[in-house]
């Protein structure tokens, strides 16, 4: 009965135990945010550097503070960093190490600093780099598009709307579309550069910081731009993170349709590309096959970059003012989706410099039905309203396919008593470089147009 007694006394401070461990687990955050620890060290060395300048750090305390934060560095350069279970965060464990090293100095670093304003500051740090590192890595990959554009200018292909055929084009020209989707959102990476580079440090808590720091300085160190206006809007704000997911987002909804068009071109079907072999793989059943791997991949981690944005915003929507738990939510999405897309330009850019393209069965791939639109054009250039000169093109169509012909099989007689607008140079028509070079309009598929769209995006590239 005592030993009953006993047991049962225990069970709640088991329990209790259970639970306290069980939390510290799904407290932590040390797991994903420890690749904050540069920028949480390179923090912390400005605001010592403050502390100093205001008077709160003797030159001494301040020395020992910036030796002790850069042994710090070196151990996680050296992978030597024990992280322990105690260890919340990236920032707790940088400050317990820290202390340890150098004793109470290490204490006053903290002064009128909250982990609110110290994880806001870490991540704006994080995420200039990394939009730093994405921003080049799209030059390089529209570059090697604008490359691959000016290589193959001579070459005609089909061009598609609805996955039907539907008008020639250049390859250069489709190749180009990409690129300026791409582009735009280098453009957009910019802007939203312009926006992470806000100081938040100083905003405390919530509050702001009471012993009168001169934030643009620490600004100035830290090479912020400027320093946020409302310290309860900069411990809270995380619309930097939410853009750089939809950046991550739209850059890759553009790389999945550029890789579903190039998976659907390399198929036998097509056969207007070939992906070398590091970028594709053979079946582990039917030996002639070659699978592209690497832009099946692309496409399909698109989705997951896409719930990363779409989770992230669910978990903003009904934040009360100022900082929340539930904002530790946003570095694993943020996190994930950078890491995947500098992956993903590189691999990318590899499979554009590399990949075979077939301008016979491009060329082969053309089909006169695709030059219907130019014989309406050629009625129009002879003063036929356009929807009348489209029904006339119509007729000639159904014509030729009732007699199993091409349109260029008609007979000038028969392509005559469709409409008498119809001359002997009808024929002249049926030609597909004609055909391509008539769209001499900026942003056209004619070889001056397509080099005015190389150079723009060459000068652009230059500028950058």
């Amino acid at each position: 009965m005592f030993s009953l007694r006993i047991f049962k006394a225990q069970l709640p401070f088991r329990r209790f135990c259970s639970s306290k461990a069980l939390m510290g687990k799904f407290h932590n955050s040390l797991s994903f945010d420890k690749r904050l620890w540069d920028v949480d060290i390179r923090g912390s060395e400005a605001f010592a550097k403050e502390l100093h300048r205001s008077g709160l750090l003797s030159q001494r305390e301040e020395g020992e503070l910036l030796v002790g934060l850069n042994s710090v560095r070196k151990e996680w350069e050296n992978d030597s960093f024990v992280m322990l279970d105690s260890d919340e965060d990236i920032h707790m464990a940088n400050e317990r190490r820290l202390i340890e090293l150098i004793g109470d100095s290490g204490r006053k670093l903290h002064t009128g600093r909250s982990r609110n304003d110290q994880v806001a500051t870490d991540l704006r740090l994080w995420c200039r780099q990394s939009s730093s590192e994405a921003r080049s890595k799209l030059q390089i990959l529209i570059r090697s598009i604008v490359n691959r554009a000016n290589s193959h200018l001579s070459v005609l292909m089909p061009g598609y709307t609805h996955l039907q055929r539907a008008q020639p084009i250049r390859f250069s020209h489709w190749i180009l579309s990409y690129a300026f989707a791409l582009q735009r959102d280098c453009e957009r990476l910019e802007q939203i550069s312009e926006r992470i580079n806000v100081l938040p440090l100083g905003s405390g808590a919530l509050a702001g910081n009471a012993f009168k720091i001169d934030r643009d300085a620490i600004a100035k160190d830290l090479g912020f731009s400027s320093v946020s206006s409302n310290s309860m809007d900069a411990t809270s704000d995380r619309d930097f993170i939410a853009e750089l997911l939809f950046f991550c987002t739209l850059t890759m909804t553009h790389l999945s349709r550029f890789a579903e068009d190039l998976i659907i071109y390399s198929t036998k079907e097509f056969g207007y590309v070939s992906i070398p072999e590091p970028f594709s793989t053979g079946s582990s059943l039917m030996p002639q096959k070659r699978n592209p791997d690497s832009l099946e991949l692309i496409r399909g981690k698109s989705g997951r970059i896409f719930g990363n944005l779409s989770g992230f915003l669910m978990t903003m929507k009904g934040l009360p003012s100022c900082y929340n738990k539930d904002l530790q939510e946003d570095k694993e999405p943020l996190f994930d989706s950078m890491s995947s897309i500098l992956t993903i330009l590189e691999i990318f850019t590899l499979v554009i410099d590399s990949f075979e393209i077939n301008e016979a069965q491009m060329r082969n791939a053309l089909h006169e039905e695709m030059l219907a639109t130019d014989v309406a054009f050629y009625l129009v250039r002879r003063n036929i309203p356009f929807r009348t000169a489209h029904g006339i093109s119509r007729q000639c169509v159904d014509l030729a396919e009732s007699k199993g012909c091409l349109l260029s099989e008609l007979s000038l007689q028969q392509f005559q008593e469709i409409d008498k607008t119809f001359d002997a140079d009808i024929f002249s028509v049926f030609d597909f470089e004609n055909a391509v070079e008539q769209y001499d309009v900026v942003g056209g598929t004619a070889k001056k147009s397509v080099e005015h769209q190389i150079k723009s995006l060459q000068d652009w590239l230059d500028r950058e």
